[in-house]
């Protein structure tokens, strides 16, 4: 049983390395290239589990010759247009100013369905509202809308809006980030005079978040919990 555990570990830890030395991306953004390189990994990872009698370096030899492929690809993606597009080909137009491109989805065998459920992803419902739309070499649709339906911007309005950033966590389940504070402009003598004030300890704070402008929120912990 022990030599079973060993094995399942080690598996784990080296596909988990492999995975994040080939990258980030989500599974909905993989490159066909990258998604085969992921399949495979998975089956072969799953032969020496399943099988205690296969040897288990002689899985993940395999392994690590297709993480070092992709990584070879990747970097060759990079440099050479040419083997990008053949291995990841280009975005194509789908729709203009709101009129489908019949040709393309049938070459991409897109459905009509497919195209619109994709668009509403985007808060888009109407076809007709689209200026362009694109599909993505990962098989994901993005688009851009008609001026006329485009929600207004800060600067279309002429208006100045001051850089608070973003909120950033201060006390993580009564812990506190020190690492953090440097990013909303806190310190240990403000968050003493905010804890105090609030009359509370950091104990007691599930979430506190702060931003540059000095605005705090604080989720206190559930008592009942």
């Amino acid at each position: 049983m022990l030599i079973y555990l060993l094995r399942a570990i080690i598996i784990y830890v080296v596909v988990i390395i492999s995975v994040r030395l080939m990258g980030k991306r989500q599974i909905g953004q993989l490159q066909p290239s990258e998604l085969v390189i992921t399949i495979l990994i998975s089956e072969i990872a799953a032969i020496p589990m399943q099988n205690p009698e296969v040897p288990l370096v002689g899985s993940l030899i395999p392994v690590l010759v297709l993480v070092c492929f992709e990584i070879f690809t990747s970097a060759l993606n990079i440099k050479s247009k040419k083997f990008r597009n053949i291995m990841q080909g280009n975005s194509l137009i789908i729709i203009r100013d709101g009129v489908l491109d019949q040709k393309q989805i049938k070459r991409l065998r897109f459905s009509v369905e497919d195209i619109l459920e994709e668009l509403r992803k985007k808060d888009v419902f109407d076809i007709s509202d689209v200026l362009y739309a694109f599909a993505e070499t990962n098989g994901s649709i993005s688009c851009i809308l008609k001026s006329s339906k485009q929600t207004a911007t800060a600067e279309m309005l002429n208006i100045q809006i001051p850089d608070t950033g973003i909120p950033i966590t201060v006390i993580d389940d009564g812990v506190i980030q020190y690492k953090q504070f440097c990013d909303c402009g806190m310190d240990i003598n403000k968050l003493s005079s905010i804890l105090k004030k609030n009359k509370l300890t950091k104990e007691e704070i599930l979430l506190m978040t702060a931003d540059k402008a000095g605005k705090i929120n604080i989720i206190k912990k559930d008592k009942n919990i």
